[in-house]
């Protein structure tokens, strides 16, 4: 078997350290394992498949000789070192939203577009985590019959915004459980025993940036450039996966059963839609693992030609490190 040179830009931290048990986990053939993050992480260790590897700074020079690079860093990170990644050669398979949006890089779910995929220049992107778990929800009802819009409500897991959200949600549990008041730092708001409707900047037209994501990476993702979509994005106080109820208006009327079928053969989806015995995804149930569950299918009683479903998936893996990797998949397939 052939086997590659990776790198994981941002190794140290939550989607740097996923995406190396992912590449462990589905046995990627890596030949060397590069390991680059800040000069504060440099010279600590990182163990892969039972070695330790060096985590190195990262630099402009640290990509020679690489085949992939996975980014698992900040927007600003991505796009000053993209021109050495791509100047060495490699591939970069980019976690940031700094280049989801530009026309000349593919912005790829391989359940959805993977073909998108082969049309790179050096740079493919990542979609948001809630796009991913929302758009492989749905892109089975896309296929019965062309989405024109879509109302969703996200309901966001703390770790989301990285290591320092579970800590916080944790210590401010704590708190409060000893009569002390919690400390607020990672989010703008307490998070334990509340819900926070921002994530992200407000724009003008009052949505949030990651609200906006969801239909412009969703026009891109699934080749629907007129569809519409109103969302609503929440900080929940639940430690891992993301929840979204969805509203999906489709060209045709698809009758219950009908998505039920195309969802239950999604890859990607597991359909666990059973009301009457207490059966529905939950956050707990889709932690730690890389399929998006998919129930509380129902018809809109807004519009006859609407579905809504209930979806829920781990973010940090599907949403992020997972999805990454089976970018890099497609890339080792070819």
């Amino acid at each position: 078997m052939k086997t590659y040179n990776v790198a994981v830009l941002g190794a140290t931290g939550a989607v740097g350290r996923e995406m190396l048990a992912i590449l462990e986990e589905r046995d990627f053939p890596v030949a060397e394992l590069r390991l680059l993050a800040s000069s504060r992480s440099a010279g600590s260790s990182i163990d892969f498949k039972g070695m330790p590897v060096l985590v190195q700074e990262a630099s402009e020079s640290a990509f020679a000789g690489m085949d992939i690079v996975l980014g698992a860093a900040e927007n600003d990170i991505a796009k000053k070192f993209a021109p050495a990644i791509k100047a060495a050669g490699a591939v970069f398979v980019d976690n940031s939203s700094a280049f989801r949006m530009n026309p000349e890089v593919p912005l790829v779910i391989p359940e959805i577009n993977p073909e998108d995929a082969k049309l790179h220049q050096g740079i493919i992107a990542n979609p948001n985590c809630t796009t991913i778990v929302t758009l492989v929800a749905v892109n089975a009802l896309s296929k019965l019959s062309p989405i024109k819009a879509m109302v969703a409500s996200s309901y966001q897991a703390v770790s989301g915004a990285g290591v320092a959200g579970p800590r916080e949600l944790a210590a401010q549990v704590e708190a409060i459980s000893k009569g002390h008041a919690p400390e607020v730092s990672a989010f703008q708001y307490q998070i334990a025993y509340n819900l926070i409707p921002q994530i992200g900047g407000f724009g003008e037209n009052g949505y949030t940036s990651e609200e906006m994501k969801m239909q412009n990476e969703g026009r891109k993702i699934l080749h629907l450039p007129e569809m519409l979509v109103t969302c609503t994005c929440v900080r929940v106080p639940v430690v891992r996966s993301h929840s979204v109820s969805v509203s999906v208006i489709t060209e045709r009327p698809l009758s219950v059963e009908e998505a039920q079928a195309a969802i239950a053969a999604a890859p990607g989806c597991r359909l666990v839609d059973d009301p009457a015995n207490k059966r529905y995804p939950m956050p707990l149930d889709t932690s730690g693992q890389d399929i998006v569950f998919v129930g509380r299918i129902r018809r809109d009683l807004t519009n006859p030609n609407g579905l809504a479903l209930w979806c829920c998936g781990d973010q940090v893996r599907k949403g992020a490190a997972t999805n990454a990797v089976q970018i890099a998949e497609l890339l080792v397939a070819r």
